[in-house]
């Protein structure tokens, strides 16, 4: 007993200074608004062109006011060309010419920021299903059973407060600052962006009944996607990096989870560095 007690404790003196010496990996979850709406969502906002001028001054600021966070990792919603190294492939042709003619915000926050910061790679750690794979969002399955058992208004619950929050935001971004909308977006008591899960898309769990539980699926994959992004991201960072990581603010609950629940990482909030 006394050899094995020893033996624990010099492995926790000689394991001490490693332990010590690791820095957690920073991330912080940009939720953003589709600046290019590309349609693909189940509520879609109409947002003005962000190649203006006017929203061009309000994106440099958000990008000055990020560069305080010194991100030494910036990584976005695409997928790799090559998932050996998860580079985005498109960073490499940017150039500062492209933020009058490509509204996408990968390009306007993410390719922005990392030119000012003169990063030579950005990374692409989305997920999405191949061919054969079940979707990562089945909703179809959900409304179809919704209609089939008389439990729409479930789903209206759920859709109601995201269809006002969209119609709010485009009423926003005419009149309020980008970097001012981003913070708010990204509080965590965000009613839609964050806190909507347990009002929100958990309501989805009670359509459903034995073993044909489309609510349950449509959850388990949603969560398989987050995950998955996350593991991708744990790939391409070492301790002590800082990580940027820009996203549809859709994925904020999971991600935000997976950064503050993760050993070896911490989520920084994004709000702080974006307001004044």
């Amino acid at each position: 007993m006394r050899t094995l007690l020893g033996a624990i404790a010099l492995l926790s003196v000689l394991s001490a200074p490693v332990m010590a010496s690791e820095v957690p990996v920073e991330v912080m979850v940009l939720g953003t608004y589709h600046f290019a709406n590309p349609g693909q969502d189940k509520v879609n906002a109409q947002i003005d062109p962000v190649t203006t001028p006017a929203k061009q001054a309000q994106l440099e600021q958000v990008a000055e006011r990020l560069a305080r966070f010194k991100p030494t990792v910036i990584a976005v919603e695409r997928v790799a060309k090559d998932q050996t190294t998860m580079l985005d492939h498109r960073y490499p042709a940017f150039t500062p010419a492209d933020l009058l003619k490509n509204p996408d915000e990968r390009v306007q926050i993410a390719y922005r920021l990392a030119n000012r910061l003169g990063l030579k790679e950005v990374y692409a750690v989305d997920e999405v299903a191949e061919d054969g794979e079940p979707d990562y969002f089945p909703f179809d399955p959900v409304q179809k059973w919704a209609e089939a058992n008389g439990k729409t208004g479930t789903i209206d619950a759920m859709f109601g407060p995201i269809q006002a929050w969209v119609a709010q935001l485009e009423k926003d971004q005419r009149t309020r600052p980008v970097a001012d909308i981003l913070a708010d977006l990204n509080a965590p008591d965000h009613p839609i962006a964050i806190k909507s899960m347990g009002d929100g898309q958990y309501r989805l769990l009670a359509l459903g009944k034995g073993r044909d539980l489309p609510g349950a699926d449509l959850n388990a994959r949603w969560y398989a996607r987050n995950a998955r992004i996350f593991a991708k991201l744990t790939q391409v960072v070492k301790p002590g990096d800082r990580v940027l990581l820009v996203y549809g603010s859709g994925h904020n609950y999971w991600l935000r989870h997976f950064a503050s629940e993760t050993g070896g990482f911490k989520l920084v909030e994004a709000g702080p560095y974006l307001r004044p």
